[in-house]
């Protein structure tokens, strides 16, 4: 890997067939990484999703199990230690394993410990030893990603990178279906500690896989030298000391705005009033995104150095944080910054479909029709979406790929809008979830590669964290709005106006869709799908933004890649 643009090295590897690019998903790195992904998604689900079915048995309130939430608000920040794990090697096991494998396999480590701690408490009586346990757990989760995405880069080349994710995205959503079904029926015979015990056994499986994981290659520290500055030890553990606990508000600032959730840090300020704030609709997104950038800003304090004065923790945190995002614009000048607003807008069509539940319900579906749909065929189709968005990037590179993936995800969400039309209907339900999540498999494996190909030796860990921290914000954001955004549009079509003339579309609707969810509202059914009809059709028109930048990266990377090329030639 060098420090030139990857993409100028696209074209030179020879072009595999159809059969060889099938043939890789059975090679030894994507069954690895078929074992990591597993061994990733495993705890992430028992911790965000089925330990609140433990609470909740336990007798504990559900506003206790929703602060549980935030044992993963780790991973909305994990860029800010992934310096550490890009420059500190493991004793021992680096000489061993190598770089990247000696820290996944002490991360998985932390990972099973953590199972094991939560396996042998109570509930009801040991709660902040259970806090602090599925705190640790989401850490070492977060992390585990960190390294795994670092040595998937690090191990195969850019045309492998798209079966690569493949294999691990299928990893983690069997670990997904295993997560949400395995620990409850271990539960309901022999109780919920002997079920998060053996859970914790089964991520042994990620352990044998990082074992079997080939070598990548020999890792590149980045040296800081620091060698000249004279600051008294005493003084250089204060500054040490000072700047991480700057560095741990801003995390905390950080984090509460990406994942919209401020109760822990209501509770540190001193009032729940700003926890409440940070939910309210509409004006509770500003402050969130209030908390992205104060946070943001924060850290960059926590790492900028003294003025005028040279200081070992100065050096060292403004090189560790500023180097990646230096060689970054380097890399890419002149389309750094069209690169940035690629990623972050990328899935904003899809991120913004958040009130889909609500909806199927609105129209009338049971739950039995819900579940069956989307999670089996739902998931499956997911897959399926997955393993082809491996095959469009192996076969027709990174960057047709990615304009791929824009055009599916706004294209996916018309079909909701169709579904609205045809009402309660089973059939049109199953198409429009399997088409959309066929399209977001296509999408997001694209979109990894991509952010993949980004990266450069020495900063793999830093530069991807970064990328995939901060390109979900602006769905976020604007996903906290999508339920106003449907009501407001309903709202305008019972007056009148361009919004009121869909509401011919639905005069036949049966007297289940819509009718229940426009009474609450106070307006008609044919209102109510007519506001949702809107909402469908505004996140297709936000997929147009991607489609646009898309474009305009590949025309302006083409640019790079033939510069890169001609000075070679020269």
């Amino acid at each position: 890997m060098t420090d030139q643009p990857k993409a100028a090295s696209e074209g030179a590897a020879p072009k595999k067939t159809l059969l060889q690019t099938l043939a890789f998903f059975l090679e030894r790195r994507s069954l690895v990484m078929l074992g990591l992904g597993f061994a990733s998604g495993l705890p992430y689900m028992l911790i965000f999703d089925t330990l609140s079915l433990w609470l909740r048995d336990a007798g504990l309130s559900l506003a206790v199990i929703g602060f549980f939430s935030l044992a993963t608000l780790s991973f909305s920040f994990k860029f800010l230690w992934a310096p550490l794990i890009d420059r500190a090697r493991v004793p021992v096991l680096h000489g061993l394993l190598g770089h990247r494998r000696a820290w996944i396999l002490v991360f998985q480590t932390a990972m099973i410990l953590g199972l094991w701690t939560i396996s042998t408490l109570n509930p009801a009586s040991q709660l902040a030893a259970l806090g602090a346990a599925a705190v640790a757990v989401g850490f070492a989760t977060a992390s585990h990603d960190i390294v795994i995405d670092a040595w998937r880069i690090e191990v195969a080349d850019k045309e492998e990178q798209g079966p690569m994710v493949v294999a691990y995205q299928w990893g983690y959503r069997v670990a997904m279906i295993a997560a949400g079904a395995g620990p409850l029926l271990l539960a309901e015979r022999f109780g919920w500690n002997f079920s998060y015990a053996v859970m914790g056994v089964v991520v042994g499986i990620g352990v044998l896989a990082t074992l079997w994981a080939p070598r990548e290659a020999e890792h590149t520290v980045r040296p800081i030298p620091t060698g000249d500055v004279n600051q008294p030890r005493a003084l250089e553990i204060l500054e040490w000391i000072a700047r991480l606990a700057i560095l741990l508000v801003g995390a905390l600032a950080l984090g509460s705005g990406l994942s919209g959730d401020a109760s822990l840090l209501s509770k540190l300020v001193g009032g729940e009033a700003l926890a409440e704030a940070w939910k309210a609709k509409p004006n509770g997104v500003w402050l969130q995104l209030l908390g992205v950038l104060a946070g943001l800003g924060i850290v960059v304090v926590a790492a900028w150095p003294i003025p005028k004065v040279r200081t070992k923790p100065g050096v060292y945190m403004s090189a560790a944080f500023g180097e990646p995002l230096i060689d970054f614009t380097k890399r890419f000048s002149g389309v750094a910054g069209l690169i940035l607003a690629a990623i972050c807008v990328y899935r904003v069509s899809d991120f913004v479909l958040n009130i889909m539940n609500p909806f199927y319900r609105d129209m009338g579906f049971t739950l039995v029709e819900i579940a069956e749909i989307r999670k089996v065929f739902g998931i499956v189709a997911s897959m399926i979406g997955v393993f082809l968005g491996g095959v469009i990037v192996a076969r027709l590179g990174l960057m047709r790929a990615l304009v791929i993936g824009a055009f599916a995800q706004p294209i996916s969400n018309l079909f909701f809008a169709w579904l609205a039309m045809s009402g309660h209907s089973v059939p049109v339900l199953f198409w429009a979830i399997c088409i959309d999540n066929v399209a977001g498999g296509i999408a997001g494996t694209a979109l990894i590669a991509y952010m993949s190909s980004l990266t450069t030796a020495g900063f793999t860990a830093t530069q991807y964290a970064l990328f995939s921290s901060l390109y979900a914000l602006p769905g976020k954001l604007i996903a906290s709005q999508s339920g106003r955004i449907v009501e407001a549009s309903a709202i305008a079509a019972e007056a009148g106006g361009p919004i009121g003339a869909l509401k011919g579309l639905f005069t036949r609707l049966p007297p289940e869709s819509f009718t229940a969810a426009g009474a609450k509202l106070g307006v008609s059914a044919p209102a109510m799908a007519a506001g949702y009809t809107a909402f469908f059709l505004y996140t297709a028109l936000i997929g147009i933004v991607a489609i646009v930048l898309s474009f305009m990266v590949a025309a302006k990377q083409g640019e790079i890649e033939r510069r890169a090329e001609a000075a070679t030639a020269a």
